[in-house]
């Protein structure tokens, strides 16, 4: 049956872009093993026609998953906003006050990569130390929002992912002339996926567990209900005054055991393989790569 962006596909659990076995790139519905919740393992997808954010149609053609891509192309997504110092321990760790009203900021789309690609350090980023790592639970608009109140704010879910808000902390607090943008936008520094899960699936985003490894080793663990504004505070927030549109995302902020709260800090080095999990969802796992400087003419 085609649906709209106004009506969603009731029969839609967990979106994925993916490269398929044949050599085509497709949307599908990823079908998962019972017991089964990380999109990541997902290795066959039932086939999607038409527009991802329009009419479509979730059809009965099985494809084979060789690769996960970035669950929305980049024509497909309208802005990224992002949060900062959403987690109230974070904060803490910044030795940053609460913020009384949401902190946010813009990365480009041009940002956006997939769950398993290499995020690409620029030659202005490996002048100095601190590049760091933020797993997030990122929020997708699946319809038009404006001035949304808060108990209503969750039905504007199309759906829910992980995220990796990649920060270069000399960029974003020194460099930035006060705006957080340049050390957080760079090509590549916002992996998401590995798909959007349902918001029908996750009915409480603030009760899932959240998590970092850094080479194997876990370097964040917490829950999304230490979020300082909760997804639906957020999106109400954010959408008074301000159209959200069908494929905004929204990263909603990171939680404490980044590698600038620790002391000595712990920054991400050419090579570095970083894993951000979100409960229900599954994992991003994406390796840190130098790219090399070009010679000059």
């Amino acid at each position: 049956m085609l649906r709209s962006a106004f009506e969603f596909d009731s029969s839609l659990e967990r979106l994925i872009r993916f490269l398929a076995k044949d050599g085509r790139t497709y949307y599908g519905d990823a079908i998962l093993s019972p017991g089964v919740t990380d999109i990541a393992k997902a290795t066959q997808a039932r086939v999607i026609k038409g527009d991802i954010l329009g009419k479509h149609d979730v059809t009965n053609q099985i494809a084979d998953v060789r690769l996960l891509l970035a669950p929305f192309a980049r024509e497909h997504v309208k802005t990224v906003r992002c949060l900062g110092l959403n987690y109230e321990q974070h904060a803490k760790e910044s030795k940053m006050p609460l913020p009384e009203y949401p902190i946010l900021f813009y990365k480009p789309v041009t940002a956006l990569t997939g769950p398993f690609d290499n995020i690409p350090v620029a030659a202005p980023a490996q002048e100095v130390e601190g590049l760091d790592y933020e797993c997030e639970l990122v929020a997708i608009i699946g319809k038009e929002a404006r001035d949304v109140p808060e108990p209503k704010a969750l039905d504007y879910v199309l759906g829910y992912a992980v995220g990796n808000d990649v920060s270069h902390r000399e960029w974003q607090l020194k460099r930035g002339g006060g705006q957080w943008a340049l050390g957080k936008g760079f090509d590549g520094w916002a992996p998401f996926g590995p798909g959007i899960v349902s918001s029908r699936l996750i009915k409480d985003p603030q009760s899932l567990k959240i998590s970092t490894k850094l080479n194997g080793k876990t370097v964040q663990d917490s829950s999304t209900k230490d979020m300082i504004f909760n997804v639906a505070e957020t999106i109400s927030f954010l959408s008074q005054g301000t159209t959200l549109l069908p494929g905004d995302i929204i990263f909603t902020g990171t939680p404490e055991g980044v590698g600038s709260g620790r002391s000595p800090p712990l920054w991400l080095k050419d090579g570095d393989v970083v894993e951000v999990n979100l409960e229900g969802i599954g994992s991003c796992t994406n390796k840190i790569e130098y790219t090399k400087r070009k010679p000059k003419l």
